[in-house]
């Protein structure tokens, strides 16, 4: 008999910091215990993908004034409670480090080595005017579809 690989799905919608936490401590756990993983980013979800450094692309006003109103990247996420003009996540990230938590940037990089597929969502990417470049390397890039035909095979499917 052959073994059956258990999958897992989650659609990262929020673009808060303790939200993309939770969900890529479930997908490393998830692979730590073999599953195959999706993570599925959308909307501001995608903002978690987003490099650091701004990268020059040729974009309309629209899509540059998205481009400057969303955070870029894991560090400058804000979070979803006591936020507090953006003393809240420098507060959780020294608990953090405190307590030898990995950040959100070391559990990006961990689910890249564990095999968790990172997918970028591209009708959100249309709709925000963000561009391959401007997201981190070793990500995939998909629709609705593509995340869909993941989710059917897996017993778990998060939406955080």
């Amino acid at each position: 008999m052959e073994a059956v690989t258990e999958k897992t799905t989650i659609v990262l919608f929020s673009g808060e910091l303790d939200k993309a936490i939770a969900a890529f401590i479930i997908a490393n756990g998830a692979a730590a215990y073999d599953h195959e993983v999706t993570i599925f980013f959308t909307f501001w979800g995608l903002n978690a993908l987003r490099k650091d450094e701004a990268i020059h692309t040729k974009k309309g006003l629209l899509e540059k004034a998205f481009g400057w109103m969303m955070p870029r990247g894991p560090q400058k996420l804000g979070l979803s409670k006591m936020n507090f003009g953006g003393m809240g996540p420098k507060m959780i990230k020294h608990v953090m480090k405190k307590h030898n938590a990995l950040s959100l940037p070391q559990l990006i990089e961990l689910a890249q080595e564990q095999g968790v597929k990172l997918v970028g969502c591209t009708m959100t990417m249309d709709l925000l005017g963000l561009q391959r470049e401007e997201l981190i390397d070793d990500i995939q890039l998909a629709g609705v579809a593509g995340y869909l035909g993941d989710a059917t095979d897996a017993k778990v499917n998060l939406f955080i």
